[in-house]
């Protein structure tokens, strides 16, 4: 991030007509690298965003005052990342009731695999859905679904995209066949 990204509150917004759909948080700066991928998914799709680094250990007060006050100011889906014991998430999802999308960061000893856990082994009551070890693109993707199930303009999008996936499928397809058939 450069240092208007993390003057002040330590948030960066990003906002169109609707005002911020998706909050983005960071246990860590550390966790930049891997959630690019999701920021530039969001701002690809045009949803309005916020990121934030806060701690569910170092800094538990801000992490929940944050959470509490992100649905009154419009945010609806909450994308939290983190690594090592990965709470974030999970301290997320206990303090509201939007939807919290967990993405575990790999770079611990375990690889991310205690992340994984500490985000996807949620206590019945307190759901989190979880993407793979530094899946970043698929939690924007996810948030991005959820927005679509009231915004059929963006689920149009989402749906476009889709069409894109699978058109880059066919190519490869013809390409390896084309591989293979050429004399040796």
């Amino acid at each position: 991030m450069n240092e208007d990204e993390t003057r002040g509150s330590g948030t960066t917004a990003e906002s169109g007509d609707a005002g911020v759909m998706v909050m983005v948080m960071m246990g860590s700066d550390s966790d930049l690298p891997i959630m690019r991928e999701c920021i530039e998914t969001l701002r690809d799709f045009g949803v309005s965003h916020e990121v934030t680094i806060t701690s569910a250990h170092r800094s538990l007060d801000r992490t929940v005052s944050i959470t509490k006050e992100a649905g009154a100011r419009g945010v609806r889906v909450i994308i939290a990342a983190a690594g090592g014991a990965a709470h974030l998430a999970g301290v997320v999802a206990a303090a509201t009731v939007l939807p919290v999308i967990g993405v575990p960061c790999g770079g611990s000893a375990l690889s991310g695999v205690d992340a994984l856990y500490s985000t996807v082994q949620m206590p019945p009551g307190v759901p989190v859905a979880c993407v793979g070890i530094n899946a970043a693109r698929n939690a924007a993707l996810l948030a991005i679904a959820i927005l679509a199930t009231s915004d059929p303009e963006l689920g149009a999008r989402l749906a476009r995209y889709r069409r894109r996936l699978a058109q880059e499928v066919e190519t490869k397809h013809n390409r390896v066949i084309e591989a293979l058939a050429a004399p040796k």
